[in-house]
């Protein structure tokens, strides 16, 4: 997935944090193609909390924690 880098980008522990979600269910939406990221290696994926709160409300149609 293409992501435009819009602020500094976050590890999949910290969006899970924010989120109020577990890292594994990080992996889950990106081994489905939910949410966007960057993979500069196969072993580390980026976030944009911003784009992936985006895409959670238009697909899912609710807004995460804060």
């Amino acid at each position: 997935m293409n992501v435009e880098i819009n602020q500094p980008l976050v590890r999949k522990r910290e969006l899970a944090k924010t989120l109020g979600i577990s890292p594994r269910t990080v992996d889950a939406w990106v081994a489905q193609g939910i949410i966007p990221y960057v993979a500069p290696s196969c072993r580390l994926h980026l976030f944009d909390p911003v784009q992936v709160r985006q895409v959670l409300v238009a697909r899912f149609g609710f807004k995460p924690r804060e």
